[in-house]
Parts: structure tokens; C-alpha cells; sequence
């Protein structure tokens, strides 16, 4: 084997000569593009005994910026050959080196400090050459005198850099010429070069101790800094440069303009965004702020009660190219072309947090390939699935773009699991441990979705944040947001006969079976789960409304009671003569929204769809049914003599007795429609000509009969209720609602609500105090009422444990179907007593919620007021590292890492690492400036390869394929049948149809169709095969483009593989 030559293979590598030939060296001379310090840790000890080292290194600075200096070189815009110039472009190299060094961090900070020692000492000196790169790679060594007389010296020349990777790593191609003249040549070449060299020794080692993580003075403080500078730096300048058009009059809000800034941000970033800020902060007037920024068409889907509202604000912000349509409109808005919309905004968006409906399947096929805006106070309304159904508007579920998240069906789930492991069972709830333990799951999954999810698209703040954050300039305006009074409550008692009355009523409606409205469940005949839970809903359903009838006024229950008396007769009726008509297309979820109970009851009954004998039912069915019309019977009975209403009572008493509410506008919620009319007509004669009721079918004011035309309506009530009226008046002091008045009306010359109705799920009651507490208010404070029901013979308990076991009687009814009084989870009694009497509750805003508003006005305001400050974090250095003293009586690290748009922190504890939130991380490494710098120990390497690995970990798993599901879905059995070899190698389609079929595959297998789209399409795929054979391809593509008109879907793009990791910093806690 020749030795002269060297390619670092088969152990014939230059690091192994360098070793072999440095020990007996007395001058080394290197010349070369790039000078690594990883080349250089390996070989150390090796410059120990060397007399003197010269280095003489290229700028190589890369092509872009070479190209750069060049053109201003050429034109006198800089001297590129200045020593200044070589200094700086040799210091970026530099650095840039060290923040890039990733693997044996350790070593390579020895390897560093013993240069650092060489330079001091003047046995290396290293000079950068200016005037243009140097590409050859030169290494000169001349012997001591122990071997000078055996051989004088030698030069090895070739294409290795002094790097690990030149010298070990990779194949190489360098030579070893021995002879002196050999030598000589190169040596006075290398003497030519060096004397035009410009010395960086001393800035090496400035650069070093100053500018990299080697950096040893860094304080906690500065640390802190830099970590809130790194996590925040996009938003940092973000609102600067934009300036609004306002309407006259309109005032110019630093928070609102903000939030208009950010979410422009995140719409371009995400294609969608959620503006979220809690109610009655002006979420359309910052959509309407945001619009102005944008180019395109759009399209605004409201509640219709709202499309004047937003075609006249958007027209007041100066807004153009803008259509607004009814939530109600959605299948029309579908026939025409959407394509043309580039925009889609969806206000009161939480009304679609149920994909199972065609509501929802409409308006993601509207929302398909566009950017979206969702307006919501209350995107989180009862379950993680609210929050997933609204995402899939705007993000592909399998393929997302949020950081860290690409699998968004496979993160969702994994989140039910947990609740569904962790949900205690009806025993161990009546436990303060399994509640509390069940509480800190739900919030541990809550706080995952705000980590993981929500921070990167939604814009939320609620009235402290705005408060403590935007004081100067809400003073500055003159604006002062009320404060919400802790709820007051008014009790009425159940006495004498009435009590009796309602508690046979509830062991009667304990035993009612709801048979008439799950008869599916009786039937013989196979049936789906789908279909047996959609009965299960509808009966349960009926039985919430039946319980919220009987808590909401005595007058609604009895006229649900004699309503459901009829119905029941009818259809056993209907039953005896041998087939009945059950309604497949009623959905539970829908009517929850709606105030008019006898048109619902009315939608269930004569919703006739599929034909049933009545022989194919279970023996057992008739006598169900009959036993529940017995037990209707009974009730209406036990009701027909009761004429008494506490509850009415209580509310006269305090309307014309109550210091908070005398001489106030007063607006009373009730969910019932019925329950309206009835105190409607009850305090008319209290107050005549003071009272307004206004519901689904319109309002009723002086002549007692309904206003059908809601205009007229709506304009009476913002005569009287809104600030911002042209004509104010003061016709109406009572406003009685349902909740068709909780969204998008202003009510704020009121102060004063009451909820005559038990809110049984809290989260609707934001919306209701949304109308009073508003910006632009001129009260003080706000004032909320609830009513709770007592009885005479628990007075001996105390009042909350009298309510509570009231309430305990209306969860005793509903038994395993609590969970519909509340539209979702079950709330016990004393929880849900608790949490309407917190005021929280209905300021939307959690015990100690974070906001990251806090930090990014820290970095503002020293941005503004401690310029040099700003500028000395912004340069610190990726990787620094800063010391001080633990919190625990043991040794941990917090390490900041990137990857992309995603930024996660680690916190090693115990030879443990587990991921912690910003605001987790902000707990401890938040600190002041004064805080004592502790030495970083030798562990710390340790510390963070532990801390990496973790993330490396993390950050692969969430970049898998996902997990395969345990049931089939009715996606997976279309995409079966796409996927089949008849239907793939079907010769008759053409290109268009074989292109869209693609297209469909795709979206299959992103998982972006509506879950009622792959229902309808798979049931009509069943009826086609039921009536032939084989499925025929071209009805299977015809049934298909029926229901998928809308195919846009964008490709996924790259994984976070290919993005680059770093790490940003790291503070060690010592004991």
C-alpha cells in the first residue's frame, strides 16, 4: 500500500498521520479554507509539544453573501479587503461554527479552551486572508531536532479541510510529499500568503468568551430575556407598521388593532385562525380590521339575526368584496360558485362543533381550499371533539401544518383515551378524590390543546389581560370595563302540597322508560350502533327537555305534559294498527339551540321517514309505551290543581324590592319559549308597558300580541338597550329572552340579568352576560342573578345543601342521561351550584389562565426604553447556558430546543427528562436582574443529551404515520372499495374522472370529509349493491361527485425530519 496517499479509508486516515508525525513536529504551518475546531478537539494534545502553529484560513463565506460583497466591493460600497471587514466576516464564520456544533459538545469545549490557551500563550497564531477564498488545503510540517536529521519535514496537500469530516468522515483525496525542495516551495508560498494575513487571533478568542455559548458571564436574568425574545421574537415588531382605516367615531384600540395584526399572521401561516377573545371585547370589529389587510373575495356566514350587523360594519371599516349569507343558507350558498370566495368567515362558529350533521358537511365543503376565520367566545364548548371539528375547517386532519402536530385525528384521540380511562364510574364520582383527580386530567388535556394547538391559532384575551396590558391606552381613550359582581342568587321554596306534588312527580319520571322516542331499540330487526345510539340520543334528549321544562316554570312542564299525553296516544294509535313511522332525520343536537318547544315536539313526531310493522317489535314494546302514557297521566293528575308559583314570586318580589335591580333595565333569560310568554303575561300586569319578550317567533310589547316581523322587533329592543342606538328610548324596563338574544346584540344599558332558568350548561351563560358586559359600558359593575330551588323540609340542612339536594332530585330523573341537561359532560349537583355561584364562570375567564401578553409587553417595553439592552439578548448566543440556585434540593436543567415553527422546553429532573410549557419553563427561569450567576458543573453535558434525546424522541413520534384505528369507519369502507382491483383497473373512466377519483383517494386518506358526507355515501353504496351483483364503477362515480362537489385539498408538506433542530439555551438549577 502506497502511504503517501490518504482517502480515510481502511484506516488510512489524515487524523492517524496527523497523530503519528505531530509528536516529533516543531513547526506546523496550516493552510486552508476551513478551519474546524471539531478537527481540532481531536488533536490537542498532539499541539502540546509543537514549538509554534500558524493557521491561515479563507473567509468561505457562502455563495449568496460572497456574491454580495462582491457587487459592493465593485461599486465602492465597502472595502472588502479592510481588515475591519475581514475581522467581522471572519468572526460570522466563526460563530456560526460554534452554534452549529450539535454532537461530543463536551470534547469540543475542551478542545476550545486549549486553544484558547495556545493563542493566550502565542504558541498558535491564526490570521484570515482578505482577498478572496482560499481553496487549497495545504498542511506543512517541519520536525524537531530529535528527527531533523532523518527527515527535514514534510507537506500533505489535497482536498481535506482541517474539520471532522476531513479528516475522518468522509472519502478524501490528499497526498504526502516528503522532499525538501517539496517543502521549501510550499513553505515560501505559505510565507507570501501569511504576510498579507490579517491576525484574528485575539478576536478569535474575544468572539469565543463573548459571543458563543461558551460564554461563561451570562446572568439568569439576561438568560430569562433571552428566552422570552426567542419564544416570542415573530410577534415582537409585529403590530407596527399598520394603520387602520376606522369609521368616524370609532375608537382606535391598541388591543383590538393587535389582535387584527396577529391573526393576519396566523391566517397566512395555518390558513385559518380563531378569534376568540372572551365576549364583548369587539371580535367584529377586529374581523373587520383584518379584512382591510387582505386581497380576495369574501364570504361571512352568521346567524341570520346578524347579517344587517355585519354587512353594516364591514361597510363602516371600508371592507370591499365582502357577501354575507345565513348559517341557515348554507346548501344555497353551495350551489352557486365558491370558488370565487378567497375568504370564508364564520361567525358564532361553535354552532358547528358537531360534525355529524349536514350543517357541518356543507360548510367544510364551502370552507375546502379557502382561509378561515372563526369567531367564537366559546370554541371549547363540552368536549376535546368541539375544538377538532372546527380545526378540520381550515387544517387537513391527517396532514396539518400545525408545529409538531401533523397528525391532528391521531392527537385528538389519544387525548379521549385519556378522559375516557380517567372518567371515574357513577360510584367513585361521589368521591372528593376521584373528582379531584378526574379534574386534573381534564385540565391536563385542556392545558395540551392550548400548549400544542391553540397557541399557534387562536387569538384570545380576556378583560384582565386587556386591562393589565393596554391600561395606558384604554385610559388614554377614557374606557373603563365594569366590574362583574360575584352572582347573586334568588331561592324559592317548594311547601306544603306543591312539595309532595314534585317529588312524586320525580320518582314518576324516574320510572318513565321514554319509549315512544327510542323505539328502534325494541325492534327485532338488525341494527347499526349508529342508529341505535342516534335513538338513545333522541330519547335521551326528550328526557332533558321534560326535566328543564319542569325546573324552568311550572306552566311550560304542564304544557309539555299534555303535549306528550297527545303524542303518546297517537302513536300507540298508530301502534295497535300495525305500523308506525319512526324519524331518521331529527337531530338532537340542533334542537338543543332552539326556544320553541311545541314545534320541536311537533319535528319529532312528524318527521316520517322509514315504515315499520308493528310485529317486528319485542312483545314487551306495547306495554312500555302503554305504561308511559299511565304514568303522563298520572303526573298531569297530580299537576291540574297546583296554581301556586313560588318561583314567579320570588322574581316579583325582587324586580320591585331588589336595591341592585330597582330603577334598572333588567334582561331575563329563560330557555323555554313558553316559559317567556307566561312572565311575559304575568308581570304586564305588574308593570304595564314595561315588558318585553322576545323569542324565535318574534316579540311581544304593548298590545300583548307577537311582533312577527323580527326587525321591528330588534329595532324596539336597541331603542332601549343599545348604547350606539340613533333614538334611544325608555319604553322597556323588563326584558324577557331566550337565547336567540345571547349572540351578536348589544344590551349594555342594561347591567342587570337573571337567568330564570337553571343554566345547566355554565358555558352558555357567556354568551347571555356577553350582551351586558360590554366595551363601551357605562355602569360600574354588572350584576347576575340565578335562581335555585329550596324545599321546607330540608330547610334544617342550610341553604347550599338544601339547593344541592334539590338539584340532586331533577340528576336523580335523568339517571345515566344527565349528560343532556348540559348538552355534553354530566355536572353533578354541587359542582354545578359551585360553578354558578363563581364568578369566573361568566367572565370566560379560568382560575390563574396564563397569557403570553405579559412577556411580549416585557420585551416591548425594553425594546422601546433599554435599546442597548434589546440588542445585547437579541445577540446572545444559541446554546447559551447561565447558572442558578434550585428551587429542590437536587440538580435540574431546563433546555430550550426549535425545530421549525416549533419551540419546546425539557426539564431534566431525577435522570429524567419530561416536556414542560412556556409557562411551566417561565416558573422557573424567570428571575430578576439581580439574580446571582451559579458556575454551570461538568453534569450539564449529561443534563442535556438526556433533554435531547427526549425531544429527538418526541418530536419522531409525533412525526409518524398515525396509529392504525380499532373500529372501521364509513371513510374506510369507501376507500375499500376505491381501492378494490375492479374498480382500479376499470377501463371506461376517462383522465378527468381517474384525476378526481385520485383527488377523492387523497382526501380519504387525509381524513377531510364530513363524517355525515362518508355516511350518506356509504348507505347509498349499500343500496346500490343490495340491488346488483357487483357494484357498477360509473354509478359508485356518479354517487360520488352527488355528494363531493368540492375536491381542492393541498398537498402535505415536508416532514419535521427535514427541518433543522437547535438548541437555544438551557438553565442549570443547583441545589
Amino acid at each position: 500500500t502506497d502511504t503517501r496517499f490518504f482517502t480515510n479509508e481502511n484506516g488510512l486516515t489524515l487524523l492517524d498521520r496527523f497523530k503519528s508525525t505531530l509528536k516529533d513536529s516543531q513547526y506546523f504551518d496550516i493552510l486552508v479554507g476551513y478551519f474546524r475546531l471539531s478537527g481540532f478537539h481531536q488533536l490537542y494534545d498532539s499541539f502540546e509539544k509543537i514549538e509554534k502553529t500558524r493557521i491561515l484560513v479563507g473567509l468561505n463565506v457562502d455563495r449568496q453573501t460572497y456574491d454580495i460583497l462582491m457587487y459592493n466591493q465593485e461599486n465602492g460600497l465597502i472595502d472588502f479587503e479592510s481588515d475591519k471587514n475581514t475581522k467581522l466576516q471572519y468572526e460570522k464564520n466563526l460563530i456560526n461554527e460554534i452554534e452549529s456544533v450539535s454532537e461530543n459538545i463536551e470534547q469540543i469545549q475542551l478542545g476550545i479552551k486549549k486553544f484558547i490557551e495556545f493563542l493566550s500563550s502565542k504558541k498558535i497564531e491564526i490570521r484570515a486572508y482578505p482577498s478572496k477564498n482560499i481553496h487549497a488545503k495545504v498542511y506543512i510540517n517541519r520536525y524537531n531536532e530529535n528527527v531533523s536529521h532523518i527527515s527535514y519535514g514534510s507537506v500533505i496537500t489535497g482536498s481535506s479541510n482541517f474539520s471532522e469530516s476531513g479528516l475522518i468522515a468522509q472519502r478524501e483525496f490528499n497526498v504526502e510529499l516528503k522532499d525538501k525542495p517539496d517543502v521549501d516551495f510550499a513553505l515560501n508560498q505559505f510565507e507570501e500568503l501569511w504576510k498579507d494575513g490579517v491576525d484574528v487571533s485575539q478576536d478569535f478568542v474575544d468572539v469565543i468568551i463573548n459571543k458563543t455559548w461558551l460564554n461563561d458571564k451570562i446572568t439568569p436574568y439576561e438568560l430569562f430575556l433571552k428566552c422570552v425574545y426567542e419564544y416570542l421574537e415573530e410577534d415582537i415588531n409585529l403590530e407596527d407598521n399598520y394603520e387602520p382605516f376606522l369609521p368616524k367615531g370609532f375608537m382606535e384600540l391598541r388591543y383590538q388593532i393587535q389582535a387584527a395584526t396577529n391573526a393576519k399572521k396566523i391566517l397566512e401561516t395555518y390558513n385559518g385562525v380563531f378569534l376568540s377573545d372572551v365576549v364583548g371585547l369587539g371580535k367584529t370589529f377586529i374581523t373587520a380590521l383584518l379584512l382591510q389587510q387582505l386581497t380576495g373575495r369574501i364570504l361571512v356566514v352568521c346567524p341570520p339575526v346578524l347579517q344587517e350587523y355585519w354587512e353594516d360594519s364591514l361597510r363602516d371599516f371600508g371592507v370591499r368584496g365582502f357577501e354575507v349569507q345565513s348559517l341557515g343558507k348554507l346548501e344555497h350558498i353551495l350551489r352557486k360558485d365558491v370558488s370565487k370566495y378567497k375568504y370564508v368567515i364564520v361567525d358564532e362558529a361553535h354552532h358547528f362543533r358537531n360534525e355529524n350533521t349536514q350543517a357541518y358537511a356543507n360548510l367544510l365543503d364551502i370552507c375546502r381550499g379557502k382561509k378561515v376565520i372563526l369567531v367564537t367566545a366559546t370554541p371549547l364548548n363540552n368536549t376535546v371533539d368541539d375544538i377538532f371539528t372546527q380545526l378540520k375547517l381550515f387544517q387537513i386532519p391527517k396532514a396539518s401544518t400545525i408545529p409538531g402536530v401533523p397528525d391532528l385525528e391521531k392527537f385528538f384521540s389519544k387525548l379521549k383515551r385519556t378522559l375516557k380511562e380517567a372518567k371515574p364510574t357513577k360510584e367513585e364520582y361521589d368521591t372528593d378524590e376521584a373528582k379531584a383527580a378526574y379534574k386534573k386530567i381534564i385540565k391536563t388535556v385542556s392545558d395540551e390543546i392550548r400548549d400544542k394547538i391553540l397557541r399557534f391559532v387562536m387569538i384570545r384575551r380576556t378583560r384582565t389581560d386587556v386591562k393589565t396590558f393596554f391600561q395606558d391606552d384604554l385610559q388614554k381613550q377614557g374606557i373603563v370595563f365594569p366590574e362583574l359582581v360575584d352572582p347573586g342568587r334568588m331561592v324559592y321554596t317548594f311547601k306544603g302540597d306543591l312539595e309532595n306534588v314534585f317529588n312524586q312527580t320525580v320518582t314518576l319520571l324516574h320510572q318513565f322508560q321514554y319509549a315512544r322516542y327510542s323505539p328502534l331499540l325494541y325492534y327485532n330487526g338488525e341494527l347499526t350502533e349508529f342508529q341505535k345510539q342516534q335513538q338513545r340520543n333522541l330519547g335521551g334528549f326528550m328526557k332533558g327537555l321534560l326535566v328543564k321544562r319542569l325546573e324552568s316554570s311550572f306552566y311550560a312542564f304542564k304544557m309539555s305534559i299534555d303535549r306528550f299525553i297527545e303524542i303518546h296516544e297517537k302513536f300507540i294509535d298508530m301502534f295497535s294498527k300495525g305500523s308506525i313511522y319512526i324519524s331518521k332525520k331529527v337531530n338532537v343536537y340542533d334542537l338543543l339551540d332552539q326556544d320553541d318547544i311545541e314545534t320541536l315536539e311537533k319535528l319529532v313526531e312528524e318527521d316520517r321517514a322509514d315504515k315499520y310493522e308493528s310485529d317486528n317489535f319485542t312483545k314487551e314494546y306495547k306495554s312500555l309505551l302503554a305504561q308511559d302514557l299511565k304514568i303522563l297521566k298520572e303526573i298531569q293528575a297530580l299537576w291540574f290543581p297546583i296554581h301556586k308559583d313560588p318561583k314567579l314570586e320570588e322574581l316579583i318580589l325582587n324586580l320591585d324590592t331588589n336595591k341592585t335591580i330597582a330603577n334598572r333595565k333588567v334582561v331575563l333569560f329563560t330557555e323555554s319559549k313558553e316559559t317567556g310568554d307566561y312572565l311575559f303575561e304575568k308581570l304586564y300586569k305588574y308593570f304595564p308597558g314595561k315588558v318585553m319578550f322576545y323569542s324565535s317567533k318574534g316579540g311581544r310589547f304593548e298590545n300583548l300580541k307577537t311582533i312577527n316581523n323580527h326587525l321591528i322587533s330588534r329595532k324596539i329592543i336597541k331603542d332601549n338597550f343599545d348604547p350606539k342606538s340613533e333614538k334611544r328610548k325608555d319604553d322597556i324596563q323588563f326584558l324577557i329572552t331566550t337565547d336567540v338574544l345571547a349572540e351578536g346584540i348589544n344590551l349594555h344599558r342594561s347591567n342587570v340579568l337573571i337567568n330564570y332558568d337553571l343554566p345547566w350548561n355554565p358555558t352558555r351563560v357567556l354568551q347571555r352576560v356577553g350582551r351586558v358586559n360590554r366595551l363601551g359600558s357605562e355602569f360600574d359593575s354588572i350584576h347576575i342573578f340565578n335562581f335555585f330551588p329550596t324545599t321546607q323540609s330540608d330547610i334544617h340542612l342550610g341553604l347550599e345543601a338544601n339547593i344541592t339536594n334539590k338539584l340532586q332530585m331533577f340528576h336523580y330523573i335523568m339517571g345515566e342521561d344527565a349528560k343532556y341537561l348540559s348538552d355534553g359532560e354530566d355536572i353533578g349537583s354541587q359542582e354545578l351550584f359551585h360553578t354558578l355561584n363563581n364568578k369566573a364562570t361568566y367572565t370566560g375567564e379560568e382560575e390563574g389562565e396564563n397569557t403570553e401578553l405579559k412577556y411580549l409587553t416585557l420585551m416591548r417595553e425594553i425594546r422601546d426604553t433599554n435599546p442597548a439592552l434589546f440588542d445585547k439578548i437579541k445577540k446572545l448566543p444559541k446554546q447559551a447556558r447561565s447558572g442558578m440556585k434550585s428551587k429542590k434540593e437536587e440538580n435540574q436543567m431546563i433546555t430550550f430546543f426549535r425545530l421549525g415553527n416549533l419551540k419546546k422546553f425539557y426539564l431534566y429532573e431525577a435522570y429524567k427528562s419530561q416536556e414542560i410549557n412556556f409557562f411551566d419553563a417561565m416558573n422557573w427561569i424567570e428571575c430578576k436582574p439581580d439574580a446571582l450567576r451559579l458556575p454551570v458543573p461538568n453534569d450539564y453535558f449529561e443534563m442535556l443529551n438526556i433533554n435531547k434525546t427526549k425531544f429527538q424522541q418526541d418530536v419522531t413520534e409525533s412525526d409518524d404515520s398515525p396509529a392504525k384505528k380499532g373500529g372501521k369507519s364509513n371513510a374506510d369502507f369507501i376507500e375499500r372499495i376505491l381501492k378494490d382491483r375492479s374498480f382500479k383497473d376499470y377501463k371506461k373512466f376517462t383522465e378527468l374522472d381517474e384525476e378526481y377519483l385520485g383527488k377523492i383517494r387523497m382526501m380519504l386518506a387525509s381524513g377531510v370529509l364530513a363524517k355525515k358526507t362518508t355516511q350518506i355515501i356509504k348507505k347509498e353504496f349499500e343500496k346500490l349493491a343490495a340491488n346488483e351483483n357487483t357494484l357498477d364503477p360509473l354509478k359508485v362515480l356518479y354517487i360520488l361527485r352527488t355528494h363531493i362537489k368540492q375536491v381542492d385539498i393541498e398537498r402535505p408538506e415536508q416532514s419535521a425530519s427535514y427541518l433543522k433542530r437547535e438548541v437555544i439555551l438551557s438553565e442549570y438549577f443547583l441545589k
